[in-house]
């Protein structure tokens, strides 16, 4: 099928198949921590304390862990950066495991993984040229991964609502790093042809500035990278809020915010595999532009469904909407970076996406704890319509500015 074909490399089709299973074990992860942290506590800023905890390193890290993939072998760095990973799921499994539920624990364990992922992520997304045989495969390859993520989006918290209801949350932590073995053979098993790198000779500190000077020198990447992290800051973190949902609101257990989560990864699928169908030269910034509108939107009226189905469909409409915005910045960047600046230029990507959100997630729970729940996602949803609003005003003037010169 036309859909898969970037599955025809076989080294993607190897990452392909091996990050699904550790995916799926990382949001069942990820749902375990949130209930237990909730269940501990039931405090909203504790929820977005370790949401910051686990993103903020792709604030800080990213630019820098872009400059160093640019001058190191980047399968190296992404087999290292699993099985560091590998080591941290365990140490978190045994704590669960042990009943050692202390909190700057978790905390602590969720900021490691987040330095692991500030370099995990740039790699793995900046490789992605390598694996795929044929770069016009690119983007339906960068789609593809995006609806494997998203499958495990909805596959991880639809098993940990199973789980942490019928085993306990210590299953979902010893899952999470078990799934990390697949990966790992996966990696092994890749012939991987890795252009020489050529060692530079100025300092990584001045490749960051060159980086910086490339992204805000084309307007085009930097206002996308702007739009972006301007959703990431005030508008995707409203999901930090739904176990709060789940709990307070609807009255239910870990199932019921395990629909909510699935709920959004079914959304997000169904927008991964449109894109991963569409052919090259669609207009991504139009895309984006259009998905950004639908999420805003979701989001307002999830904020006011009073009926439980209701509000899962909201849910659903929100993943639509993030996962297309998002996956049409992704590709356009990969699409349009010069390939020496891509690694660079994806790590302000995550930065802007992974690197906003930690903060976002603070600014929600605190002001969750101020206005309510509701009011701070109807607050998400208008934010995201003027951001959009303004980008749009922004192109308009940029295009009638060159149409005039």
């Amino acid at each position: 099928m036309d859909v898969f074909r970037s599955l025809k490399s076989r080294n993607f089709r190897l990452f392909f198949y091996g990050q699904s299973v550790s995916l799926i074990g990382t949001w069942m992860q990820k749902t375990a921590v949130c209930w237990l942290i909730y269940r501990l506590t039931n405090s909203a800023l504790l929820l977005g304390v370790v949401s910051f905890a686990s993103l903020i390193p792709s604030l800080l890290l990213s630019p820098y862990a872009g400059s160093y993939i640019d001058r190191h072998n980047r399968y190296r760095i992404l087999v290292i950066t699993q099985i560091i990973s590998m080591i941290q799921a365990g140490a978190l499994a045994m704590m669960i495991l042990f009943r050692f539920y202390n909190i700057p624990g978790i905390i602590l364990l969720s900021l490691i993984q987040g330095i692991i992922n500030a370099f995990d992520v740039t790699c793995r997304q900046s490789l992605m040229v390598e694996m795929v045989e044929s770069k016009d495969d690119l983007p339906n390859a960068i789609a593809l991964n995006s609806t494997m993520a998203n499958f495990a989006r909805i596959a991880g918290p639809a098993l940990a609502g199973i789980i942490l209801s019928t085993f306990g949350e210590d299953f979902c932590f010893l899952s999470n790093f078990l799934s990390y073995i697949p990966v790992l053979i996966s990696l092994f098993m890749m012939k991987m042809n890795i252009p020489v790198i050529i060692k530079s000779e100025s300092s990584i500190w001045k490749e960051l500035r060159e980086g910086f000077h490339y992204i805000s020198g084309d307007k085009d990447l930097s206002s996308l990278i702007l739009m972006l992290a301007v959703s990431s800051l005030f508008v995707i973190p409203f999901n930090t809020l739904m176990p709060i949902f789940a709990k307070d609101l609807f009255h239910g257990n870990a199932k019921t915010f395990s629909w909510f989560e699935s709920a959004a990864g079914l959304g997000s699928i169904i927008s991964a595999i449109y894109m991963a169908q569409l052919k090259g030269g669609k207009d991504m910034v139009k895309i984006m532009i259009t998905s950004s509108l639908v999420f805003a939107l979701s989001l307002i009226l999830l904020s006011y469904a009073g009926w439980l189905p209701l509000a899962l469909l909201f849910m659903m409409f929100s993943g639509v909407g993030m996962m297309a915005q998002t996956s049409a910045i992704n590709t356009y960047i990969q699409t349009h970076a010069i390939p020496a600046m891509r690694a660079r230029a994806i790590s302000y990507y995550i930065m802007a996406y992974q690197g906003m959100i930690p903060v976002g997630s603070l600014l929600t729970g605190l002001l969750a704890q101020v206005i309510g729940p509701r009011l701070t996602v109807c607050v998400a949803g208008l934010t995201g319509i003027a951001a959009t609003v303004v980008f749009v005003a922004y192109r308009r003037k940029k295009h009638h500015a060159l149409q005039m010169a």
